[in-house]
């Protein structure tokens, strides 16, 4: 829409008119219109709100993927997300080179599946480094075998289920891993016209570089589509709490039962001695007698204190508040 204007400037611009300053030759108006090309072979069905959506949950998925590997393969992982975009599953399929690791899962409760697909590099670097060795892939890429497969369809099927915490906002989703493959030809899940959105994330095992990508038909997510936008999902992440809301949780969290110890002493003693301990016998403890003792909120260790007796209980007296910048 082209600029409107005041009534003061109406009122100028037929003065000027009327005296000559601007020839009516001179005010050209635009009939021009704007024309935005649409390809009816591929026409587009995820609009840039939704792919903004899919970026926000499958980059905390990445998070999350890193954090589980790294901790699982002890060593280092690190998957970042990289893209999302929109094509046709001709176009991802024809994409893939074989072999490769293409998983089939159900989305559950949405109607149909998805494809993960994770490079050569990557899943012979899982393998090696679950069977004891450094994380490195193979020089020239073969086959997989039965036991490389079982292997990874391990790994996958733990990798999906960290799908549903970032999926949470927009529906509660139960992937369950239907099989792999590791030819594309036999990956067929929908017509290869369709169109789907397609998220990689950049894998890094070790010194091993590769990628996966999530296929997503728009055909399965067709009927969530009005909550896969920015606005629901921080609609729903981000719920301002009322004074009420607050005040009822710091109640509840008041009236929390924690358990409490202290720790009399500690100290390390032989196999053979242990079982030799008999009724009587006496144990040191690092502790000295007059020394402090440690408390324990749940695991946290949070106080130290002096023992002693209270009202004919054994008691202890907090001497000392242990603080985070402390540790």
């Amino acid at each position: 829409m082209g600029d409107i204007l005041s009534q003061n400037e109406i009122d100028e611009l037929l003065k000027a008119l009327n005296t000559g300053e601007v020839d009516v030759q001179q005010i050209q108006t635009s009939t021009e219109k704007k024309v935005r090309t649409h390809d009816f072979r591929r026409p587009s069905k995820f609009a840039k709100d939704h792919l903004k959506t899919m970026q926000i949950i499958h980059d905390t998925y990445a998070r999350l993927v890193t954090n589980f590997l790294s901790g699982y393969l002890r060593t280092l992982v690190q998957v970042d997300y990289m893209s999302v975009e929109e094509l046709s599953y001709y176009e991802f399929n024809n994409s893939i080179s074989n072999p490769v690791i293409l998983a089939v899962v159900d989305f559950s409760p949405l109607a149909g599946s998805i494809i993960f697909e994770m490079s050569p590099a990557v899943a012979y670097a899982l393998v090696d480094r679950i069977l004891g060795g450094r994380g490195t892939s193979i020089e020239k890429i073969r086959g997989f075998t039965e036991v490389e497969l079982a292997i990874i369809e391990r790994i996958i099927i733990q990798i999906l289920n960290l799908l549903r915490e970032p999926w949470e906002n927009v529906v509660a989703i139960r992937p369950r891993l239907e099989k792999i493959e590791t030819n594309a030809q036999f990956a067929q899940i929908i017509s290869p016209n369709e169109r789907v959105a397609l998220i990689t994330l950049s894998t890094r095992v070790g010194e091993v570089e590769g990628m996966i990508n999530i296929c997503i038909p728009h055909l399965v997510v067709e009927p969530i589509l009005p909550k896969l936008s920015t606005r629901y999902w921080f609609s729903t992440v981000e719920k301002e709490s009322s004074n009420e809301t607050r005040e009822t949780i710091e109640i509840k969290i008041e009236n929390t039962r924690v358990p409490v110890k202290a720790i009399l002493g500690k100290t390390t003693i032989t196999v053979n001695d242990f079982l030799e301990l008999q009724q009587g016998d006496v144990i040191s403890l690092d502790t000295s007698v007059n020394g402090d003792l440690e408390i324990m909120v749940g695991d946290l260790h949070k106080f130290y204190a002096q023992p002693g007796v209270r009202k004919n209980r054994v008691s202890v007296k907090i001497t000392d508040v242990v603080r985070k910048e402390d540790e």
